[in-house]
């Protein structure tokens, strides 16, 4: 990870990262299968005491691994190097430049947040293994962040450019993820419950690491394996809430309308024996550990919020606000907060969730002193830039406004990426392995000389 040491007060910077990484480290796969999986290929696997997999049939061949999602080739690796004794196969599609190594397990990058060809041709082989399977041994399926828009199968009449263009619509109105999937399962041929038919009965798990609010099993990765709570009408209805209904393609209306009409079958709402889903990671989780780092740092730590949803300017500014109250109080503490609000983009500029948050807050922080926050994705990237987010402080609205950058004319472009690499604020840390949301951090000194 960068140090990141140019713009926010070293010592202050060094903690919020150090709370960060704390956040990333109990959302890490390895260590979770580490500690928490148990058994063998013989009697079957067990997670935290719960059935994972059945035990294999004498003359079974190897598990099958299969996924999609941007921590999906981290949570490969690690279920295969800690399932010892099983031989894997299978496929992962994880997003560009988020690759890594598993053992048995073919690995293809693809497109995201918007599908690309790549997506639609590497789910075209996903579901060409698991249709060879028949049915038949044991299927491991992981599911992280990004699965969505990985995990592309348009349905019958609807091409990928066109699902691809409701996609960036949804994007852009800021719509959250469960509204997001409830349009996105009915323009599939696999999410919402519909990968069921091909996965072996009785026989199959569910990995996953949560990005949704709520840990919801139906919202992650548009829950291609539990039966599916939404309907055609439903996103209709998301469609004209954020009135994207006339924008959207022909053929994306009249499918839709074909459903509401019922002619079309909606995606399955009961199973016989769902598969077991264990949620390996979350934000909460995170947020937990975070909390423990910043009070081993000496700071009394108060919480701003658990599963953080809706506009993202009042958000930011609620919670740059009162760590200006902890800090004027002459307090040293720590303001903690974490989940996924809402950005609706109106600009062309660049940037994401995160770095906006930042830049909102810094206004709202500018001219104190000691204070410093950090808004970044745990997924190591915030909307289309390299970086997970940034940090702000006190300084930041000047030494942008010195450098020719007026912060509300970026805000204004959703440019925050431009504004924050000027001034050295981005939070840079590359593919983190896991993905549940966004934290966002913030510390008081207090007043006199830090220890």
């Amino acid at each position: 990870m960068s140090d990141g040491s140019r713009a926010a007060p070293e010592a202050l910077r060094a903690d919020l990262w150090a709370i960060y990484r704390a956040g990333l480290a109990a959302s890490e796969p390895a260590e979770i299968l580490e500690r928490g999986l148990a058994g063998s290929r013989a009697e079957g696997w067990w997670l935290r005491g719960e059935p994972l997999l059945p035990p294999a049939e004498p003359a079974e061949g190897p598990l099958s691994v299969f996924g999609a999602g941007k921590a999906a080739a981290a949570l490969a690796a690690a279920a295969s190097e800690r399932l010892p004794g099983e031989s894997v196969t299978g496929r992962i599609i994880v997003k560009r430049g988020h690759g890594r190594p598993a053992p048995g397990i073919l690995v293809e990058e693809a497109g995201h947040p918007t599908p690309d060809a790549a997506s639609e041709a590497a789910t075209r082989r996903l579901l060409a293994d698991l249709r060879r399977l028949g049915g038949r041994g044991r299927a491991l399926l992981l599911l992280t962040g990004g699965a969505s828009a990985l995990l592309a199968a348009p349905a019958p009449g609807i091409t990928l450019e066109e699902k691809s263009r409701v996609t960036d619509l949804l994007l852009r109105s800021g719509a959250d993820i469960h509204r997001m999937n409830t349009v996105r399962k009915h323009l599939s041929a696999v999410k919402g419950g519909q990968l069921l038919p091909l996965l072996p009965a009785g026989r199959t798990g569910v990995l996953l690491i949560s990005d949704v609010v709520g840990d919801t099993l139906t919202s992650i990765g548009s829950g291609p394996a539990t039966p599916d709570p939404t309907t055609f009408a439903d996103a209709v209805a998301v469609l004209r809430e954020f009135d994207l209904w006339e924008r959207a393609p022909a053929s994306v209306r009249r499918r839709l309308g074909e459903g509401v009409a019922g002619r079309l079958p909606e995606t399955p709402k009961s199973a016989e024996g769902p598969p077991p889903h264990h949620i390996l990671a979350s934000n909460r989780r995170a947020l937990d550990a975070a909390r423990a780092r910043a009070e081993s740092l000496g700071y009394a730590v108060e919480v701003f919020g658990r599963d953080l949803t809706g506009d993202l300017h009042a958000a930011a500014r609620r919670f740059a606000r009162r760590l200006a109250r902890l800090q004027a109080e002459g307090r040293r503490a720590a303001l903690l907060g974490g989940g996924e609000l809402t950005l609706r983009v109106r600009g062309e500029g660049r940037g994401g969730r995160c770095q906006e948050f930042a830049l909102v807050a810094a206004g709202e922080l500018a001219g104190m002193d000691r204070v410093a926050l950090l808004a970044a994705g745990t997924d190591g990237t915030d909307g289309p830039t390299e970086a997970a987010g940034a940090f702000a402080d006190g300084g930041s609205a000047g030494r942008g406004r010195a450098l020719g950058f007026d912060p509300a004319e970026s805000l204004s472009r959703n440019d925050s990426w431009s504004f924050f690499r000027a001034t050295g604020d981005l939070a840079v840390t590359g593919p983190t392995g896991t993905n549940v949301m966004d934290l966002l951090l913030g510390v008081a000194a207090g007043p006199g000389p830090r220890r």
